[in-house]
């Protein structure tokens, strides 16, 4: 799988993305190759909640030529180098006035800082700090080939994955960043090899909702538009970002804090990591805190690895093919997997014969084969099992209880069920 992921991370990673635009669609249909998704266009000017659809924005070209007409800035080397949702100009500056649209990191004075301009109309250029320092006095040729197109539109795409019921899991990921690898391609890619995964699977008891969106604003597109099918169906969800990187997991819960989505995240996370990091819900981030706007109030967290912000190559040029692991992002895809077979196996279960405990041996429930501590293993998980299967305690809660690995779980599961020691309820 992760050489797949390299193969695809190669194809996007050049791309031009923002808001809205061309890069977007071309994004999406590169996605599409893995996820089978529709894919919608939102007129600008259209009304969501609160905000309304930015125009369009495309980009030809963008640079800044020194007096010897050497081009000195090159938006075709590297896409950072523009501001986003830069306006079209063309003209010729001093340095002292091209400074006023020149943007850097005093901090971090080798890298391009990546910054925006969405909701302001505005130009400018971004550039490292060690480049400005060494910019001579002079006059320089500025052309910036941008069109703001105000009957343009913004795109997103949508997949589903229909199970038994139209209960839903939403998998959603943001689609609006140039290159940048671990905070924006990471998410991406993690979300369409999770589709990819979970399609092969054929008794899916949930429905799973798959989201490529620009940040923010396509979020709030969509809540405004299905926001409420999501309040009546939604059990789970997770916004998928900075999942790349080498970094321990890190799980930033729902705005609820003890949601189906957190208590599943944070007993794999438990049971399987040596090290990682549990944060409680803050309203800011990424999409998490549209979802879980107070009016919404959905149970979506985020898994991620190294959480935005808290790593130095975050927004910047430093955050590139070098600083992730396609390994990592592999595991990433199985984590999320085993978080999501753990919630579909989720509920509570009601012990038949809860007066005493039921003959075991009778049933076949005492293995034959296999070590003596691996007997002993799935005894107990069968213990606690039946135990707890009282109607009150979902399996999250047992598990957790228990201390015993979550595998175990699984096979004492369809073993009760075979022996029809249990009912799901």
């Amino acid at each position: 799988m992760k050489n797949e992921i390299e193969k695809y991370f190669d194809l996007l990673w050049p791309i031009t993305r923002s808001l809205t635009g061309n890069g977007n669609r071309k994004t999406l249909k590169i996605l599409s190759e893995i996820v089978d998704m529709e894919i919608h266009e939102v007129p600008s000017g259209t009304a969501c909640l609160d905000w309304t659809v930015p125009p369009e924005w495309n980009i030809n070209e963008a640079w800044i030529k020194d007096e010897n007409g050497i081009k000195i800035v090159d938006f075709a080397i590297n896409n950072l180098h523009i501001l986003g949702y830069s306006i079209p100009i063309h003209t010729t500056l001093s340095l002292n006035d091209l400074k006023e649209h020149l943007y850097t990191l005093t901090d971090y004075p080798d890298v391009i800082p990546y910054l925006t301009s969405y909701y302001k109309e505005r130009w400018g250029f971004c550039i490292s700090h060690n480049q400005l320092l060494n910019l001579k006095e002079g006059n320089y040729e500025v052309n910036i080939n941008s069109v703001l197109d105000y009957n343009g539109s913004l795109t997103y795409g949508e997949a589903v994955l229909q199970g038994e019921l139209d209960k839903e899991i939403l998998i959603s990921t943001y689609i609006c960043h140039p290159s940048l690898a671990n905070n924006e391609l990471s998410g991406p890619l993690v979300s369409a090899f999770i589709y990819r995964e979970l399609e092969k699977i054929k008794d899916r008891k949930f429905t799973y909702r798959f989201l490529f969106l620009p940040e923010t604003i396509g979020a709030i597109v969509y809540l405004s538009k299905f926001g409420q099918r999501l309040k009546e169906k939604l059990v789970a969800g997770y916004v998928i970002t900075c999942v790349g990187d080498r970094g321990d997991f890190t799980y930033k819960r729902s705005r609820t804090g003890n949601s189906i989505s957190d208590r599943a995240a944070e007993l794999i996370l438990k049971q399987t990591e040596i090290t990682y990091l549990i944060k409680d819900f803050f309203p800011g981030g990424s999409d998490e805190r549209q979802y879980c706007s107070p009016g919404f109030n959905l149970p979506v967290g985020s898994l991620m690895r190294t959480m935005y912000g808290f790593y130095k190559e975050y927004h910047t040029s430093a955050d590139n093919k070098d600083f992730i692991s396609f390994e990592a992002l592999q595991n990433s895809v199985f984590k999320y997997l085993e978080i999501f077979k753990l919630i579909e196996l989720n509920g509570h279960y009601l012990n038949k014969f809860p007066y005493g405990e039921p003959q075991l041996g009778k049933r076949g429930l005492y293995p034959s084969l296999g070590s003596q501590k691996k007997k002993e293993l799935f005894i107990d998980a069968l213990m606690w099992f039946l135990n707890y299967s009282d109607g009150k305690h979902d399996l999250i809660e047992i598990i957790d209880k228990s201390g015993i690995d979550y595998h175990e779980f699984y096979s004492v599961i369809s073993r009760c069920v075979e022996s029809g020691l249990i009912d799901k309820i």
